[in-house]
């Protein structure tokens, strides 16, 4: 609070003639610059502090509005500097208005009990009668949010993160809104118990209570047409527009939900879209999207996922009541009509096609196809390996990254291979070999966890982990040695030592994520033994592991490589490493010609049928290739094309610098 004054008498007669009122002007106090010229036709009531209103506003279109009150009604607030209230049907009653901010036609804004503005609001997510409840808050990341909802097991860890969640709202509680610097506010029908950051946009709304609306200058935040929504936190450059309805839900930095999209019991973090469908008690991971109006998502845990139209899961068995729950993997997909019942367990980047009421568990065989045949679920191991769309997605997702805030909330690694998911090629490789053994090498189909497995399926699904491995291994050596002298042995045994011991054993994937399971066991015990002791410590702990990802990994890969060759890295000599680049090109070379005849599919005689509607054969492939373009131009075509020869090179350079020649 600054310096204020009280209005003299002659600033009391100029606001009369202007048409002001006030029950008592003793207690509307002015800053000492303060002038009445710009306010009319408005009623003050209670402690009100007005800044000066000096210069002019400018808005969209280049529309400059000097600051000002007009038509409207104040109760117990603090405006700051050169504001804009225009305008106001109902009453402004217990708010803080930072400087220059706009609003004009709303009909009720009102803090009318001490609030938390949504923090500390307990959502329901991913099972929908209770049990994995998560207590939002403005500065929740991913990782936080799904250690609370996924370690239940750690009753002590819940309980700790639960008090610092409550340490937080106790400091954000007041009987006093706030609207931050430059904020706009247009239109709006109610705004009630509610707090917003600086350069906010909120347009249009029907009704939002009790939330927090956060946004910085770097990442403004709208709100806009005909939103409903209540008890939620909004994040930074995220937007919620078109009739939108938000009940009890987090929405992270970078999201959009639109397009009529409801949302009950919900938490969606960094760069999620949603439009036209609807999702109840889900944990939307980082790059969960669905488009789609028939779109269903209950009940799951989500992430680098996209929904196809029509897709649906079932939580409900008409028993105990909807107490079931799934996850789809990082980077799965669901086609068009897809349904699963819960519960379920989809592995990383699996596409899931058709109905499937068998629970399967599919985490150990990545990189597949869930089909549905006949009633049945039929899985084709690590097809996906030679997807053109998988290539296409783990390319698209950071580019399409939209926080720009410099403060991120959530930790994401975009990296397709990883520790994370090489461990369960591995695990998939060791389980086809257990497979074969036990039902027989000539059996044609293979039982697994509710899906049945052709033999033939098997074997190339073995034959595509392998080529998936080997890539990986030679991704993380290559990078390792790249630009260091390795041109002896003791030079690359040298270089080939870990920065750290951090890395061995299992991986996981926290929400976005990826980390030995060694350091978020770390992180568990920290909080459990009260070495944690702030949600800020927490997430600085989470950000410091992922910053370190690239060490981590080189930790854990160089030892499955002395695994493959039986020796310890104090062993390795450059042979063996050549070795491993020369497998790595033959993999790489393999994998990114089998991606190529997958694009190629996209331009075949059945992708042109509808085109040249009216015209003959030689119309038809004209109209296609003037719309989709030539196979060898497509961008990704040509990427892939570009990839060979730059990994070929790389390759060679490697092997060069080991064998101390120059290409």
């Amino acid at each position: 609070m600054k310096n204020y004054r009280k209005l003299s008498e002659n600033e009391i007669e100029i606001l009369k003639k202007q048409n002001c009122i006030c029950s008592d002007w003793s207690r509307i106090k002015v800053d000492e610059a303060f002038k009445p010229d710009y306010i009319s036709n408005s009623s003050f009531a209670g402690d009100v502090f007005l800044g000066v209103f000096e210069t002019e506003i400018v808005l969209k279109g280049n529309i400059h509005i000097h600051s000002s009150i007009k038509n409207a009604s104040i109760h117990n607030c603090i405006i700051g500097n050169n504001v804009i209230i225009n305008d106001v049907h109902q009453y402004l009653a217990n708010y803080i208005i930072d400087d220059e901010v706009y609003i004009d036609n709303v009909d009720v804004m009102v803090t009318d009990c001490e609030s938390c503005f949504g923090n500390g609001t307990s959502v329901s997510v991913i099972c929908e009668t209770g049990g994995r409840e998560v207590r939002i808050f403005d500065y929740l990341s991913a990782q936080t949010a799904y250690i609370i909802a996924m370690y239940r097991d750690r009753n002590i860890v819940i309980d700790n993160l639960n008090k610092m969640i409550d340490d937080y709202c106790n400091s954000v509680r007041s009987a006093m809104g706030f609207v931050g610097r430059k904020s706009r506010l247009s239109g709006c029908n109610e705004i009630r118990n509610i707090k917003i950051g600086e350069y906010a946009c909120v347009e249009n709304v029907l009704s939002i209570k009790n939330g927090t609306i956060n946004s910085c200058e770097s990442a403004h935040t709208v709100v806009g047409h005909g939103v409903i929504a209540e008890n939620f936190i909004v994040s930074s450059g995220s937007k919620i527009l078109d009739n939108s309805l938000v009940i009890n839900c987090f929405i992270g930095q970078g999201c959009e939900l639109g397009k009529q999209y409801s949302a009950e019991n919900s938490l969606f973090f960094a760069n999620c879209a949603g439009f036209h469908g609807e999702a109840c008690s889900i944990f939307a991971g980082p790059f969960t999207v669905t488009h789609h109006k028939s779109t269903l998502l209950i009940a799951g845990q989500f992430s680098f996922m996209n929904a196809g139209s029509g897709s649906n899961q079932s939580n409900h068995m008409y028993k105990l009541g909807p107490i079931h729950q799934g996850i789809l993997e990082r980077g799965s997909k669901t086609s068009s009509d897809s349904y699963i019942l819960w519960p379920a367990k989809i592995g990383p980047f699996t596409v899931v096609m058709g109905r499937h009421y068998s629970n399967p568990d599919t985490s150990d065989l990545p990189f597949s196809y869930l089909i549905e045949c006949n009633d049945e679920s039929i899985l084709v191991p690590a097809i996906n390996l030679k997807s053109v769309g998988t290539i296409r997605d783990a390319q698209k997702w950071p580019k399409r990254d939209h926080r720009n805030d410099t403060n991120k909330l959530d930790c994401v690694n975009f990296n397709l291979l990883s520790p994370f998911t090489i461990h369960r090629m591995i695990k998939a490789c060791l389980l086809i070999d257990e497979l074969q053994k036990t039902s027989g090498a000539t059996s044609q189909w293979y039982a697994y966890r509710s899906t049945k497995i052709k033999n033939s399926s098997m074997k190339r699904g073995l034959e595509l982990y392998r080529l998936g491995i080997i890539k990986f291994l030679g991704n993380s050596l290559i990078s390792r040695i790249d630009g260091y002298d390795c041109s002896t042995d003791e030079k690359l045994v040298a270089r080939l030592k870990p920065d750290t011991t951090i890395g061995y054993g299992e991986w996981i994937d926290l929400a976005g994520m990826l980390a030995p399971k060694s350091e978020i066991v770390k992180v568990l015990n920290k909080i459990e033994n009260n070495e944690l002791h702030s949600i800020s410590e927490i997430n600085l702990t989470f950000q410091n592991i992922h910053s370190n990802y690239y060490s981590y990994e080189w930790t854990w890969a160089l030892d499955i490589i002395e695994q493959k060759l039986n020796k310890k890295f104090t062993e390795i000599n450059r042979t063996d490493a050549i070795n491993i680049i020369e497998k790595w090109k033959k993999a790489v070379v393999k994998l990114d010609e089998l991606l190529y005849e997958d694009a190629r599919k996209e331009f075949n005689l059945a992708a042109r049928t509808s085109f040249g509607v009216d015209g003959n054969e030689n119309d038809c492939e004209k109209d296609f290739h003037n719309v989709r373009g030539q196979f060898e131009d497509n961008p990704f075509v040509k990427e892939v094309v570009n990839h060979i020869t730059r990994k070929t090179e790389l390759g060679n350079k490697a092997i060069a610098a080991l064998s101390n020649k120059t290409i």
